[in-house]
Formats: C-alpha cells, structure tokens, sequence
C-alpha cells in the first residue's frame, strides 16, 4: 500500500469507527480498506455468534434483518442486525454493513464498509467505499470507483488544509463519507472524495476533487 505524508484519520469522519469491529483496522488509510475488503470481511464474519447470525458459507445475516425475495448477495458479506434489502438490490463479494442499514431496490453496493443507520435509497451504486453512520443517498446517486477517462488509472485525493493533490497508489477507490453525509438525487461522486461528516452534495451534481484546485476554493468538504 501507498504511504501519505500525512494521516487521514477514519475516525475523524466515523465518530464510531474505534468502538467497531472494524477498530483494529484504524490504522489503514481509507482506500486500503476496500482493497482487503474480502479478507476483512472473511475475518470477522469467523468470531459471529451463530445464534445471532444465519451463517452460510461467507455471508452472514442478523437473525433480525430482512431480505425481500429478488436481492443477490455475494459473499463475503456481513449483513447486522434490523438491516433492509429491497428486492432487485446486488451486493457483491466483499461487503461489511453495520446495524440498521437499508439498501433499497436496484442498488449495487460492491467491496464497501457501510456504518449504522445509513440508506442507499434506489438506483445507487457504491464501489471501494466507506461510508459513516447515517449517511443517505438519494435515488440514482453513484459513487464511482474507477479513472476510467485516462490512461493512468491511479486515484487520487486531496486531504489536509491546503487540498494537497495525492496518488493512492491503487485503481479502485469510491468515496470515504464522514457521519451524516448527504448525497442528492443523481449526483454523482468521483472516484477519490473524502466528504467531511455532514457534508451535503447538491442534486444532480457532479463532485470531482480531484479537479478543484490546490487552494480549497471549493474544498469545504475536504477534511483538515
């Protein structure tokens, strides 16, 4: 994995990050969690209680949560407890969702860590991504995961108070989305965004980081 000259801290977007199970991995840089998603997500799903989880090879689902006829569920996948999948929904190989979590119909949720109380309303797809508790996705917003556009595929981010242009060193990486964090109807997120907690993007936007420029002219949703 790449190094920063600085650190980005998961738990300055996920105030409950530490308390997780995910704590142990508090270290990593937030692209580096999607990318041993499967590992991960294998790992954790082998300390479940079985009286709290129905356990079927690598997918493990609360006892409490519900499953409409018509979801596709790759594992590995951890699915916590009061969860909701709407019918159509496809989660793929390599998802860790916290408790409470809703995924509604036509939505694509590909190597992600998804925090308590957040809803991916209809029509999203999110890749390579970590998203804070109580995060909301209006219908048909996406997370895109991939620099298809150019030649050099490597991600990159901005981060610290001047919007230093970083490379991730890896070619998938969606978004890093702090607690509370808002995404309007048909927005559109590209790849690299680390969204403060409680950060808002506007319906039918594009928020594409990589070109703001290095002053923070409009980087309000780029973390100190």
């Amino acid at each position: 994995m790449s190094s920063m000259p600085h650190a980005i801290e998961l738990s300055a977007y996920i105030a409950g990050f530490a308390a997780s199970p995910l704590a142990r991995w508090g270290h990593c840089l937030p692209w580096e969690l999607p990318a041993q998603a499967g590992a991960i997500v294998r790992e954790l799903l082998a300390a479940l209680p079985a009286d709290e989880y129905a356990i079927e090879g690598d997918i493990a689902i609360h006892r409490s949560a519900r499953i409409e006829p018509g979801a596709v569920l790759k594992g590995p996948l951890i699915l916590g407890a009061g969860c909701f999948v709407a019918s159509g929904a496809y989660l793929r190989g390599g998802n860790w969702v916290d408790t409470r979590c809703s995924i509604g119909p036509g939505v694509e949720l590909k190597s992600s860590f998804v925090f308590e109380g957040t809803a991916l309303a209809h029509f999203n797809f999110v890749g390579d991504s970590v998203l804070g508790a109580g995060v909301n996705l209006e219908a048909g917003s996406i997370v895109c995961n991939h620099r298809n556009e150019r030649a050099d595929k490597i991600i990159q981010v901005r981060s610290g108070k001047g919007g230093t242009l970083q490379p991730t060193g890896c070619e998938k990486f969606g978004a890093l989305m702090g607690d509370g964090a808002r995404v309007g109807a048909n927005a559109v997120i590209a790849p690299g965004a680390l969204l403060v907690p409680g950060h808002v993007v506007g319906r039918a936007t594009l928020l594409d980081q990589e070109q703001q420029d290095a002053q923070g002219t409009r980087a309000g949703n780029i973390a100190p």
